[in-house]
């Protein structure tokens, strides 16, 4: 399934909590002295310094793009989830239960030999039926069997200027590569991926049975149309302004804006019922695909359509298929040596597909209640740091500050999992064919977004697995949710103290209030509208602090000729900005009655702050640092240290940094935001 949405949650990463102090219990630092580097300067690299020894400890495995705490703390939670399902797949269920469609499609996704068997043959028929295609009409419902993966894709979400009711939204996509500068960047790093993705789609058609002719002509016809969409495309950058992505209008409106293509058939065919009115999040590409659709010869299209099916199975056909997807998504893109082993990639499909049943067995066996309790104040004590900042910021008003504490203390708060799972009963699994059963799992989890077009958001339901080792917010629904996944170590340690548990989940967790006062969550009110609830000058003061981290971050070099993107990475590095922010004072609120003790020759001070930059800990290979850069709204897991650290003032305190050392930032000179 191939949709997202248009304004995405705030995510932490692509990444003890005790309100109060154990008296009873001796807790630890939670510091592991052999992940740090002493050999390091602090003041010119405190990235190393802090985590050079847990690097040199995980080296990139063949496997793996980028392996880091969070991949770590994932690899342990996914072994556990293998135990779970492993037991249940080694049994015989009663159709139709959990339990039968968890071992069913775990054991298809385990057998290769009848995955070689079949080749092609699950996609065949549909392949054929593509080649047929002789109309626009016909066009039409090729792209609703591809459900979104073709032309443009749709979402079913919060209207963000009604917040408490969904709409149907329309969106760009239909672009291979993800992101429109691979289409027109002319580096020679992206000219030479270019390259590499006209090669693949060749190879994926010869496999599908075409000579090397048709192949490449196929191939010329889908780089042809990819380009066309993705010069029209918004950027990574303009797609993150929720108010430039924003076009409601009614079917009627619609239909006069972009005419030539039957939007009532179309929404027919998908099973949308009553759309009176929805969300064009990008009119041009829109545009653009229905363009092509009615002026470009079918064989064209019929190319392209072929394309998108291959491309959406190819990981779940035979080696063949399966192993040049790899080599193209995999090595060239993202720089990884070597496939992941079968049983990783199988429990990562159930855990896709049945993810809230998968959860419920996950936080029964392995999350305890103490936790939760733990981590909800927690919370609370951040909410009160943020809130004393807020009250003390010198640059903000009062009517804007009364506006913000008013949104502080309406969040919605998420801890380990939801109250009521997922319900899985429609969903059917049979032990036909591996791709026929990831598209009735597409099918079911479409169906089921769809049918909540014009109906009001379900504020309970989660947009993330309690096994999901991240955390994120929500504009819409002024939401934060720190799921079972992340609530282990480095991020939580019920053993360690106030030192490192502020430092590392607390971080985490004002890193999540805040994205509802960055760059695009201060657009949105208390109730999750985007609706103006700043004064004229306090905007603009806010917009002039938030350009010195735009600029700091532009003129870091992530590669030689390759810098990083300050206006992509804003919403992130304001989270972490404001989430070290509070989170320090914070811990400081907590242990003002009983100062901890130096611990291993560090200050408390200086603990709180390894151990944020111990979450952050990671190699990862050059491939993957473009990829990234190009599409990802997170800085680099180096400059969340290097690039974050520098700007907060307690951290010069605590380590004695001076101007004289490289990460040096004259005061004047750094953010100063939340």
């Amino acid at each position: 399934m191939n949709v997202k949405q248009i304004l995405p949650v705030a995510v932490l990463a692509m990444g003890a909590l005790t309100g109060c102090t154990n008296k009873e219990a001796k807790m630890t630092s939670g510091i592991k002295l052999e992940n740090l580097d002493t050999t390091a300067v602090r003041g010119a690299d405190f990235y190393q310094y802090a985590c050079g020894g847990w690097m040199a400890a995980h080296p990139l495995t063949d496997e793996y793009s980028r392996f880091g705490s969070f991949d770590y703390l994932a690899e342990t939670t996914r072994e556990q989830l293998n135990g779970l399902i492993g037991e249940i797949a080694a049994g015989e269920h009663a159709q139709g239960t959990v339990a039968q469609k968890i071992a069913d499609l775990y054991n298809l996704a385990m057998d290769t030999a009848k995955l070689n068997a079949e080749g092609m043959a699950p996609i065949k028929a549909d392949f054929d039926r593509m080649a047929a295609i002789k109309t626009p009409a016909e066009v039409l419902e090729a792209m609703v069997e591809l459900q979104g993966g073709a032309y443009f894709q749709f979402y079913v979400g919060a209207d963000i200027m009604d917040s408490k009711n969904n709409i149907f939204e329309l969106y760009q996509g239909g672009i291979g590569l993800g992101e429109k500068e691979y289409y027109t960047d002319e580096d020679e790093a992206t000219k030479n991926i270019r390259e590499e993705y006209k090669k693949h789609i060749v190879k994926m058609f010869q496999l599908a049975g075409m000579d090397e002719a048709q192949a490449t002509k196929s191939m010329e016809a889908v780089m042809e149309i990819e380009t066309r969409l993705a010069k029209v495309s918004y950027s990574a950058v303009e797609q993150r302004d929720p108010a430039a992505n924003y076009h409601k209008m009614t079917l009627d409106e619609l239909k006069k804006e972009i005419p030539g293509f039957d939007w009532d058939a179309y929404l027919n065919k998908l099973g949308v019922q009553g759309v009176t009115s929805l969300n064009v999040a990008q009119i041009p590409p829109v545009k653009e695909a229905v363009a092509i659709i009615n002026t470009l010869p079918m064989d064209k299209q019929i190319a392209y359509l072929q394309w998108k099916l291959i491309d959406s199975a190819a990981s779940y056909l035979s080696a063949d298929f399966d192993e040049q997807n790899f080599a193209f998504y995999g090595k060239v893109m993202s720089g990884k040596k070597e496939q992941q082993p079968r049983w990783k990639r199988a429990v990562s499909t159930v855990n896709g597909v049945l993810g809230e049943a998968v959860g419920q067995m996950y936080v029964e066996k392995y999350f305890p209640a103490a936790a939760k309790e733990r981590m909800t104040q927690l919370v609370k004590n951040l909410q009160v740091a943020l809130g004393e900042r807020i009250q003390n910021l010198e640059w903000m008003g009062d009517s804007t500050k009364a506006k913000a504490m008013e949104k502080l203390n309406s969040f919605y708060v998420k801890v380990g999992y939801p109250d009521k799972w997922k319900d899985y009963t429609k969903l059917n699994v049979e032990k036909d064919s591996y791709w026929a059963n990831i598209k009735r799992a597409s099918d079911f989890a479409v169906e089921e977004m769809l049918a909540k077009a014009g109906k009001p958001v379900d504020i309970d339901e989660w947009h993330m697995t309690p096994q999901t080792v991240n955390a994120y917010y929500n504009p819409t629904t002024n939401e934060i949710c720190f799921p079972a996944g992340i609530l282990q170590y480095p991020f939580f340690d019920m053993n360690a103290d106030d030192a490192f548990n502020y430092g590392a989940i607390g971080v985490v967790i004002g890193h999540e209030m805040t994205h509802g006062f960055d760059d695009q969550g201060r657009q949105f009110d208390k109730e999750g509208n985007l609706k103006d609830w700043w004064t004229a000058d306090d905007a603009t003061r806010f917009n002039e602090r938030s350009k010195v981290l735009v600029d700091f971050f532009n003129n870091i070099e992530v590669l030689p000729g390759l810098q990083a993107n300050g206006q992509l990475t804003l919403g992130e590095n304001i989270a972490d900005h404001g989430g070290l922010q509070v989170a320090y004072q914070a811990f400081k609120n907590a242990t003002k009655e009983a100062p901890l003790a130096d611990v291993d020759g560090f200050t408390p001070e200086q603990r709180f702050f390894l151990a944020y930059a111990g979450v952050w800990a990671g190699n990862i290979r050059d491939e993957q640092i473009r990829v990234y850069t190009k599409s990802d709204p997170h800085s680099l897991g180096r400059w969340r240290v290097n690039g974050a650290l520098p700007h907060i003032n307690a951290w010069y305190d605590a380590f004695g940094i001076t101007e004289t050392d490289p990460l040096y930032i004259a005061p004047e000179n750094r953010a100063s935001i939340w």
